[in-house]
């Protein structure tokens, strides 16, 4: 009886001592299988940035390309409207050219001087008028006082207390478009 005791004792001790071996495994296979899961959620993340990573550069390159196309299209448009433009302001003096070329041919078949300069002054007033369309006026001078933003100081002249910074002469007319200056007028300035 002993010895089954002892036998009993033995199976019990090995069950006990498989059983430990097993749930040692078990919690083995367990670590194992936690460290695999966190290994596969690292690699779901690294991938998972990565796919960020190029979805950013993706956009950031067509992000970057549509701006530099929308550069071009303004640099483009910025160009057809400078051209545009220029070409408005010679349609509009085209007639005034025409009108010219006529007084010179009408000038040598007639010896009417009177009629001559009556012809001129209606085209020049032609082209002032057409310069006032295109929002071009001439500055204004004589008796004005000064100014250095409008005018250009060509000569100095003693014309008496009066006249003393003042605007005496007009050598050359000035002429602003809207609030900017085309050309300052150049003037004789009183001293």
């Amino acid at each position: 009886m002993k010895k089954e005791n002892t036998e009993n004792q033995e199976i019990k001790d090995q069950n006990e001592t498989t059983e430990t071996q097993t749930e040692n495994t078990q919690s083995s296979n367990d670590a194992d299988n936690v460290s695999e899961g966190e290994e596969n959620t690292d690699n779901m993340t690294e991938q998972k940035s990565a796919e960020e990573q190029i979805d950013w550069r993706d956009q950031y390159i067509r992000l970057q390309a549509e701006f530099d196309n929308f550069r071009k299209r303004t640099l483009r448009e910025k160009m057809e409207l400078v051209q545009s433009g220029g070409s408005d302001v010679l349609k509009s003096i085209l007639p005034i050219l025409d009108d010219m070329q006529r007084a010179i041919a009408a000038s040598e078949k007639s010896d009417d001087i009177n009629s001559l300069r009556e012809g001129e002054r209606l085209v020049v007033q032609k082209f002032i008028d057409t310069l006032r369309q295109l929002k071009v006026v001439e500055i204004e001078a004589i008796d004005a006082p000064f100014d250095e933003n409008l005018h250009e100081a060509v000569a100095r002249f003693a014309a008496g207390e009066e006249k003393r910074g003042k605007v005496i002469d007009v050598i050359e007319r000035g002429y602003m478009l809207g609030e900017k200056v085309l050309r300052f007028a150049k003037v004789v300035v009183g001293e």
